[in-house]
């Protein structure tokens, strides 16, 4: 196997009673489609969009 298999469950956590999401829907795929979480950046692995974080610099 080349790569382990991301589970669903864990782009969740359970708050209050209340699912919240952990990662960024992508703004050009919609709903649905996570983005990954980078140290500098937001990326979508589907369409290639790219966010940069702002430096707190």
């Amino acid at each position: 196997m080349k790569h382990k298999p991301v589970k669903q469950s864990d782009f969740y956590s359970l708050k209050e009673g209340k699912l919240e999401r952990k990662r960024r829907f992508c703004s050009r795929c919609g709903d649905g489609t996570f983005m990954a979480e980078h140290k500098d950046r937001f990326y979508c692995g589907r369409c290639g969009l790219t966010i940069w974080k702002e430096n707190k610099s």
